[in-house]
């Protein structure tokens, strides 16, 4: 990829406020697209809050490429299974292998850190990356939009001072700010039950080994319990319901003996009481200003759909941002983004928590989001199976009910896989992804088919067959070897097929090869968002 400055219509950058863990992700996001911006923190610090425990596998994908996940994984713990453990018969069922993930992603797993871990381990990053910073102790007080810039009100530790940004993107949390001055409603429920989050001092692994999985949600109708093993403790949830009062630290101690035996040596370490919500932003954006993460929806963590739905955001929004401050697309690109994600939290994200609160408290026997099919339960459970509806018809999904991976269709994450470039390297198809479409064309080299150089910034060609391009083809440099044709099966297309994968991996077209189809296609990916903006 192309190494040097990219390209800006503005000299103004982008203003993100709140630097939690999507607000962290976004501004790492920009800095990979070389895009200027201030993070703006009213805190001192980074979080200390013991919430966040789990992170799926699509959220480590994005890290990756945005620079985090070495960072992360060194402080995290992996688990390669969930436990589903039926409290009254302490009875195991429908555990989600994520193992079986292992030709999917080079993460077949999900891992548990808590917030105040994975904050400082984003921020390290974010301190190596270039083109912005955080400033702490700026509290946005508030901001005015023009026509081509926002001006920002922002309260400093020497007095207010006013900042310019190109945009201005809402990463401030449920309570937002920017949500607040905007005048946009929120729409759904808080749910009346609430959490108790307790983080225990307790040695489950060998002074008193239980072999519980290191994420095991026990199921039970009177009080379902979420046990997760964090680096450092082991962390319990409860639900603590209407009417109920908050538990005492004795009481919390008593509840984990209750699920888990008795034990010795139980430290409570601190423990966090919080409301549960699903909840969405009406509307998310709003000319140069956007809601991103809590700020856009609050959904139940069930599940761990709540930071790593705000993940999504940032991955959607951030090539947007960059193909429009390029000058490469207009600015109603960035309208597709709430297009796509609002439903993915809305009607996927939130839905599908609610049903795991249904499924923990043995209400209902099953939900969408576990099938009779383990490799299908995986692909939902690590948010891989999260399909856009890019084409307008509505046709989109999360949950996979397929005993074995389908063949790919327009709107799907693009799977992953190992291919040969043309020295011999190994080379993972996401690394080829991120800072351009990628057309991906699954033709036989050995015939020389017709495959553009790689002569544009925003559009990249590679062949892709089982079969290694001769030495004096055209296409060699740019030709990926498939041993055994596991990607070409994988992503199962006919032969003399092009698959177009856009920045943030999804497959925004499948077309049969001919001259320009990849271009053809780009440009009706680009004008495609334009045609289904969000009206104001």
């Amino acid at each position: 990829m192309d190494s040097g400055v990219f390209p800006s219509i503005t000299g103004l950058p982008v203003a993100i406020v709140g630097a939690g863990p999507v607000g962290l992700t976004t501004a790492l996001a920009l800095a990979y697209y070389q895009i200027p911006f201030i993070l703006f923190e009213a805190d001192a610090a980074l979080s200390t809050e013991t919430k966040a425990g789990t992170t799926l596998t699509r959220t480590l994908e994005i890290w990756q490429r945005f620079g985090a996940a070495s960072e992360i994984l060194k402080k995290a713990v992996r688990v390669d299974e969930i436990g589903e453990i039926e409290r009254a018969t302490n009875r195991k069922r429908n555990a989600v292998k994520l193992y079986l993930l292992h030709d999917e992603t080079r993460f077949p797993f999900v891992i548990n850190l808590p917030q105040h871990d994975m904050e400082p381990a984003l921020g390290a990053c974010l301190a190596a990356a270039d083109f912005g910073k955080i400033l702490y102790q700026h509290r946005l007080i508030s901001f005015t939009q023009l026509s081509d810039r926002v001006k920002l009100d922002i309260e400093t530790p020497d007095g207010r001072r006013a900042f310019e940004a190109c945009y201005l993107l809402a990463c401030d949390g449920g309570r937002s700010t920017v949500r607040e001055q905007l005048g946009v409603p929120v729409e759904g429920r808080s749910l009346p039950e609430r959490f108790s989050l307790v983080d225990l001092k307790v040695d489950l692994d060998i002074e008193n080994p239980r072999d519980y999985p290191y994420l095991a949600y026990f199921s039970d109708a009177r009080e379902w319990m979420i046990l997760v093993r964090q680096p450092e403790c082991w962390r319990f949830l409860y639900p603590v319901f209407e009417g109920q009062r908050e538990y005492t630290i004795g009481e919390l101690r008593a509840k984990a003996v209750h699920f888990i035996g008795d034990v010795k040596n139980v430290e409570v370490l601190g423990a966090n009481l919080f409301k549960i919500h699903h909840r969405v932003a009406s509307k998310w954006r709003h000319g140069r200003v956007i809601l991103m993460g809590d700020a856009a929806h609050l959904i139940t963590p069930m599940w761990a759909l709540g930071l790593n739905t705000g993940i999504l955001d940032a991955n959607s929004l951030a090539w947007r941002l960059a193909w429009v401050i390029r000058g490469w697309a207009g600015d109603t690109l960035l309208d597709s983004y709430e297009r796509e994600q609002k439903p993915v939290a809305e009607r996927g994200s939130g839905e599908m928590a609610e049903a795991a609160r249904a499924y923990m408290s043995t209400r209902v026997a099953d939900v969408q989001a576990m099938s009779d099919h383990a490799w299908g339960n995986a692909y939902t459970r690590s948010l891989l199976g999260v399909r856009l509806g890019l084409d307008g018809s509505g046709d989109w999904s999360m949950a996979k009910p397929f005993a074995e991976p389908p063949a790919v269709v327009v709107g799907d994450r693009a799977p992953d896989g190992l291919v040969h470039d043309a020295n011999g390297q190994q080379v993972r198809l996401h690394d080829l992804f991120g800072r351009a479409f990628v057309a991906l064309y699954f033709a036989d080299t050995r015939r020389r088919p017709g495959v553009p150089r790689n002569d544009t910034p925003w559009l990249k060609h590679y062949a892709v067959s089982r079969w290694d391009a001769p030495r004096d083809s055209d296409i060699r440099d740019r030709a990926l070897l498939d041993c055994g044709d596991r990607v070409t099966q994988r992503y199962g297309c006919a032969p003399d097929t092009m698959v177009l994968v856009r920045p943030d991996d999804h497959v925004a077209a499948i077309a049969p090869l001919a001259p320009g189809v990849a271009q053809a296609a780009y440009a009706v990916a680009l004008a495609a968002t334009h045609r289904q903006a969000v009206p104001e």
